[in-house]
């Protein structure tokens, strides 16, 4: 192996990294200190994930620029003590502070704006909420002041707002303006001379079949700024009806942006228009923002698949966050609202000329990271939203957020009429705005969807850092695979995985994608990890139904998967041989002394170990002492059943279960975990159990033997390792030849998730 491959690196960064992970993390930032004195690298500039570390432990020379998570903020932490911390909290739109140390974001469910101390990026600390007596819809900060467009409409046919001055250092409300409707967005001019503020008057969907127009119409408003606070007398109507071919005489102004000129553009989302309006009131230019002919998109989510086949011609922009690169040029996200949503972004000259269009090419990149939403095919597919500009290194960049893929992607626009994509990152779900802090070199997102009910995630604030170091995202990607038919391959919900000989690893989808049941070729040795073939599971011919794989394991020239039975939906529990072309060869149901006792949650792991087959079941069936599940043998060759039993930890929240199986040396490996997620996660563990203790007992026996069991790793730290919130499910492990241990999580098809998937490893399991 030379010293200089993908292989040789990984391998030198994850030697030795199965010591105590604490450990690792006081070296790491010693090294950091180290290279702080020698060569003056920023002491925030920390390495937040092992594959940030290879170009520094193989010792060379980083010089590349990236932006890397550092930090999540959970932003239930700025309710009171006291206060029903399990209340919906939703950061929308966030800022920072001139100085860039302190975030300020809207909240619309608390009827607040939020602040968080980032002095320390990397470790966000709560400042409080401060309550405006509404419903906030955005915030801009101008020197020590916040301004607030906060909704207190007594009904969609009687809007109303008011623009509320908060001063930051004593956090108090010391003014406030009638704007005489409902503001969505608002801007602050650079020299924060005035705010310029979207009075968009929304409609009710629930009437007309949630078509505009309805009055009363909304308008922009301009308010004059002074060394006190807003000047309320100064404000300023600007009259945008007339304008659009859809619905003119009910303009619904979405989103605001000034430039360096005092110049406001602002989206009419429902209207498929832009406006562009000048610092005195005057509109200076407006046009419509007309439609794009689709091609490769996936139209159908019926079928829980990923197949971007369809065209979509005609499809209109209904841009919504916009956002001025320069003071000639500005872009637009183009999320949709009635008729349309053309899945990607827009580049614009202000006289209404199109100068980059990116058709499909974001949502096939996300695609390509396993972000892809696959219930919003019919929809809108990956609804870019949010939109920022900065620039870093010298780098005018353009920053482009999928509210429904949970990532964002980072754009050099030197040439803007042809962007490059450098980069793609995860964020929380829904990610709604940016805050860009060039002085500091940070990023900040604000991901509104909170997961109260049944253990969700809860909404976050994320920051990011361009630093001195190689990306740490994505950890797994196609790089564009098309399969044999030419169709882009898409992929999500990871669950079992295994190593073959030759160093590589093969990984199966379970029931999110039924229709479409997947096996994956992997190859290790690319950072990232690269998906590089892709086997359609079928049944004489056709793909294969009533598919829910969980794990899999060679046997020769074919696969065993182990499928998790649910019994209510027809699909049964049991182990499939499948072949190298896909087609399955053979079916083995469980028998019946395992099915009397059946529960949903069956087996979610498979190994081969001699001639025996040995299937993890998740949770306690029926039949189960409390805290045991079953390790179940199948030998093929004679059909015998049997089964030991494993005593797994004792849930502290939730249920704890067996999610993974596999065999290297004289060991078999585990992985238990909780259905836990961010701070409320607990268990997510490898364990090894020896070999020799797998000696099945009968399935009906009354003395089910216990095997013993070795921790071999907390997981919690190297899930935490790349700045996000734990995941929850911890879904796959496989060891290669050489002892090397790869980890992953199932993103759950990026359905009420943020798409992340986290794939690593930890080194050398023994």
């Amino acid at each position: 192996m030379a010293p200089g491959t993908p292989l040789a690196r990984r391998t030198a960064i994850f030697t030795g990294l199965t010591r105590n992970h604490h450990a690792f993390v006081t070296e790491r930032e010693d090294l950091w200190r180290d290279l702080h004195r020698t060569q003056g690298f920023p002491m925030t500039a920390r390495l937040l994930c092992l594959t940030s570390v290879l170009a520094l432990t193989a010792g060379s020379a980083m010089a590349e620029m990236n932006f890397n998570r550092i930090a999540s903020f959970a932003t239930w932490h700025n309710m009171a003590e006291g206060e029903d911390t399990a209340r919906e909290t939703s950061p929308e739109i966030i800022v920072a502070t001139p100085d860039g140390n302190t975030l300020v974001y809207s909240d619309s469910p608390l009827g607040a704006i939020g602040l968080v101390d980032i002095t320390d990026p990397a470790a966000p600390q709560p400042l409080g909420n401060i309550d405006l007596q509404g419903e906030p819809t955005s915030v801009v900060v101008v020197g020590g002041r916040a301004y607030a467009a906060v909704n207190t409409s007594a009904s969609y046919t009687d809007p109303s707002g008011k623009l509320v001055t908060i001063d930051l250092a004593s956090k108090s409300v010391v003014a406030e303006c009638d704007l005489g409707g409902q503001p969505d967005s608002i801007a602050a001019a650079k020299d924060g001379s005035f705010i310029a503020v979207a009075i968009e008057n929304e409609r009710d969907e629930d009437l007309g079949d949630g078509r505009v127009g309805q009055m009363p119409a909304g308008w922009l408003s301009l308010v004059g700024l002074t060394g006190e606070g807003a000047d309320c007398a100064s404000l300023k109507a600007v009259d945008v009806t007339g304008l659009a071919e859809v619905a003119p005489e009910d303009p619904e102004p979405e989103y605001v942006d000034i430039n360096g000129l005092g110049e406001t553009v602002m989206t009419l989302q429902e209207n498929n228009h832009l406006v562009v309006v000048s610092k005195d009131g005057e509109v200076i230019a407006d046009f419509s923002a007309g439609a794009v002919d689709l091609a490769e998109v996936d139209l159908d989510d019926d079928r829980a698949s990923i197949r971007p086949v369809s065209a979509q011609p005609g499809r209109l922009r209904e841009p919504d966050t916009v956002k001025w690169l320069d003071d000639e040029h500005f872009a637009t996200a183009n999320e949709g609202d009635m008729d349309g949503g053309s899945r990607g972004w827009t580049i614009w000259s202000k006289d209404g000329s199109v100068v980059h269009e990116s058709n499909s090419s974001f949502e096939h990149a996300l695609i390509a990271i396993g972000h892809y939403p696959d219930k919003r095919s019919d929809a809108k597919g990956v609804e870019p939203e949010s939109l920022a500009q900065g620039t870093f290194g010298g780098t005018p960049m353009a920053f482009v957020g999928s509210e429904r893929g949970g990532a964002f992607g980072v754009y050099d626009v030197t040439d803007m009429a042809n962007p490059v994509l450098t980069q793609l990152l995860p964020s929380g779900i829904g990610p709604e705005s940016f805050a860009v802090i060039e002085s500091r070199g940070l990023i900040a997102s604000a991901n509104e969807t909170d997961l109260t009910e049944d253990g969700g995630v809860r909404a976050h604030v994320m920051l990011y850092e361009y630093q001195e170091a190689p990306a740490a995202y994505p950890q797994l990607t196609t790089g564009g695979l098309r399969d044999a038919d030419g169709v882009l391959v898409g992929w999500g919900a990871i669950s079992g995985q295994v190593a073959d000989e030759d160093g590589t690893l093969w990984a199966v989808t379970d029931s999110f994608y039924g229709n479409q049941p997947s096996i994956f070729h992997i190859d290790v040795s690319a950072v990232p990890a690269k998906i590089t073939d892709v086997i359609r599971v079928t049944r004489d011919g056709e793909a294969a139904a009533k598919m829910d794989m969980e794990g899999i394991t060679l046997d020769g020239d074919a696969f065993w998967v182990a499928n998790e039975g649910r019994t209510d939906r027809e699909i049964p529990h049991a182990i499939y041989k499948i072949g190298r072309d896909g087609e399955i060869l053979e079916e083995v149901l469980i028998p019946e002394a395992l099915a009397a006792n059946e529960v949903r949650f069956g087996f979610e792991g498979i190994a081969k170990i001699g001639d025996t087959l040995w299937m993890a079941t998740q949770r306690e069936w029926k039949d189960d002492p409390a805290n045991t599940v079953k390790l179940v043998a199948y030998t093929p060759s004679t059909g015998e059943w049997g089964a030991v039993r494993y005593e797994k930890a004792e849930p502290q929240t939730g249920w704890v279960g067996l999610s993974e199986i596999t065999l290297h040396g004289d060991y078999v490996y585990v992985v238990e975990r909780d259905n836990q997620i961010g701070e409320a996660a607990v268990t997510k563990k490898i364990y090894r159990i020896p070999a020799s203790d797998m000696v099945p007992a009968p399935l009906d026996g009354d003395d089910m033997p216990v095997v013993s069991k070795e921790e071999v790793r907390d997981l919690l730290g190297d899930l935490a390792a790349t700045g996000g919130f734990v995941l929850d499910k911890v879904e796959g492990l496989a060891v290669t030849a050489d002892g090397t241990a790869w980890v992953s999580t199932d993103n759950d098809g990026v359905d009420d998730h943020s798409g992340e998937t986290m794939f690593f490893s930890i080194g050398k399991i023994d």
